[in-house]
């Protein structure tokens, strides 16, 4: 692997930096999966507390999910976007960072902000690691669709390879059994899971129909979805792992329907997204050279 890829990885983003936090990060669990589990017990996710059969479960694999108060947010990732926020957080609520945290100590957080915490333990601890957007078929219990997922990914050293970690599905052998989850959560296999770029070109060939790729927290399918996960793939592939809050202003001025020539430019950037180490320095290019894949709207922007 090229060292100067790997060297990009090893940077930090607003998003992945942990400032005084870095040498907390480092002597946390160097084993992968037990650093997962360990995170994920510190977690919750905000489409379960939204969930009131869920909520009122106290035998949840959260913990007892009643002592969780009705008047916190759903949702925190407003208030927790980047990692050094959301450890800040979490040790302000309880500096015991362990799998023993009380649920009311937890906070409520999704896969994107799941993929930053661990990239941003892995860059401490001097891991190549980046963020990657996309779509997975195994977070559906149906298995007959594939919604929008993030996870993390890390260059091993020892095998010279990059591997695929998804810190947000790490539950019991209960919850996986019962989404049919038969592959390490740690390494999962490539195939595994739909990223942006494959999601995209797949629907703009047919090999996916507008019903199997979906963004959930938006409740958009098809073509609209995949846009949205190509660019957070990109901007991830590039050290910028923005929230989903934000997006294309380009996209968002034409509600995501797009001419045919700004389809085809994005069908070349998809193509070298498919292969991102090979087509490093082409991307890094076109991240150098077209803004409005960089201008973002969303918030107060």
């Amino acid at each position: 692997m090229n060292k100067e890829i790997l060297d990009f990885y090893k940077k930090t983003s607003p998003y992945t930096d942990l400032g005084y936090y870095k040498d907390f990060a480092i002597k946390l669990p160097k084993d992968i999966k037990e650093l997962c589990l360990l995170q994920r017990s510190q977690i919750i996710h905000p489409f379960d507390l939204c969930d009131e059969e869920m909520r009122n479960d106290a035998n949840s694999f959260y913990g007892d999910m009643t002592k969780v108060s009705k008047t916190s947010l759903n949702f925190e990732n407003d208030l927790f976007p980047t990692a050094q926020s959301m450890l800040a957080e979490l040790l302000r609520r309880n500096g015991n960072y362990s799998k023993d945290r009380k649920i009311e100590d937890k906070i409520h957080v999704c896969c994107r902000e799941q993929a930053i915490l661990l990239a941003s333990i892995l860059k401490a601890k001097g891991f190549s690691a980046r963020v990657r957007s996309g779509f997975a078929p195994y977070c559906d219990i149906t298995h007959k669709a594939a919604g929008d997922h993030w996870i993390c990914e890390y260059y091993n050293d020892q095998e010279k390879r990059w591997v695929l970690v998804d810190a947000d599905m790490q539950f019991d052998d209960e919850t996986l059994l019962e989404y049919q989850i038969d592959f390490n959560l740690v390494d999962v296999p490539k195939e595994k899971f739909i990223f942006g770029a494959e999601a995209y070109l797949g629907l703009r060939q047919g090999k996916y129909n507008e019903k199997e790729i979906y963004y959930g927290i938006y409740s958009i399918y098809g073509l609209k979805a995949s846009l949205r996960g190509l660019m957070y793939d990109f901007h991830c592939l590039m050290n910028d792992e923005f929230s989903f809050l934000h997006k294309p202003k380009y996209m968002i001025d034409k509600d995501f329907e797009l001419s045919e020539e700004e389809y085809k430019e994005l069908d070349d950037l998809a193509i070298l997204m498919l292969d991102p180490n090979k087509n490093f320095l082409e991307l890094q290019k076109i991240w150098n050279t077209n803004l409005k894949f960089r201008i973002m709207s969303g918030g107060l922007n």
